[in-house]
């Protein structure tokens, strides 16, 4: 069983990237300079920002489906990042730089979008936990959130034919 991990589109955050911090404010978002190369995960390039890098601070809906496992929280995007996902580079079967550190929440859906299994994960069970849940036949993806924080960090997606 192979899986991949790729950053969200960075075409989604485009109009917050180009609005002022007065337009950001009208829609509930906020410019901020990271003070640390730690602390400040982007969600397009899932790497830590830099310290003196700008982000944008924002609501996002992670898990955008019809039922009550519906998830929105605060992540960060970086202003001049470069995207994974399609065209880009993926981990495939190996963690990004964002995971370094950190301990996850790993929360396994089904194909509706319910919950279908769980693990918490110290940053050196990552792996091992996500094959544990794509070991579920039920779980189609995963979500993994920064345990401390609570915000959306990735999807997690089985890749390949393996399973």
């Amino acid at each position: 069983m192979t899986y991949r991990i790729a950053g969200l589109p960075r075409a989604a955050f485009t109009r917050f990237l180009a609005m002022d911090d007065a337009e950001l404010a009208e829609n509930g978002a906020r410019r901020v300079i990271a003070d640390a190369d730690h602390g400040y995960p982007c969600r397009i390039s899932l790497e830590d920002a830099k310290r003196g890098e700008s982000l944008v601070l924002l609501n996002h809906v992670s898990h955008d489906t019809a039922n009550p496992f519906r998830t929105a929280y605060a992540i960060y995007v970086r202003e001049h990042a470069v995207a994974t996902g399609p065209g880009a580079e993926p981990w495939i079967d190996r963690l990004p730089p964002v995971f370094a550190g950190r301990t996850l929440s790993l929360r396994g859906f089904d194909e509706e979008g319910m919950l279908a299994g769980a693990r918490l994960a110290s940053p050196d069970e990552i792996d091992a936990r996500i094959r544990e849940l794509f070991d579920m036949p039920r779980v189609a993806c995963i979500h993994a959130h920064n345990a401390a924080h609570g915000c959306f960090a990735a999807r997690i997606e089985r890749h390949g034919g393996g399973q």
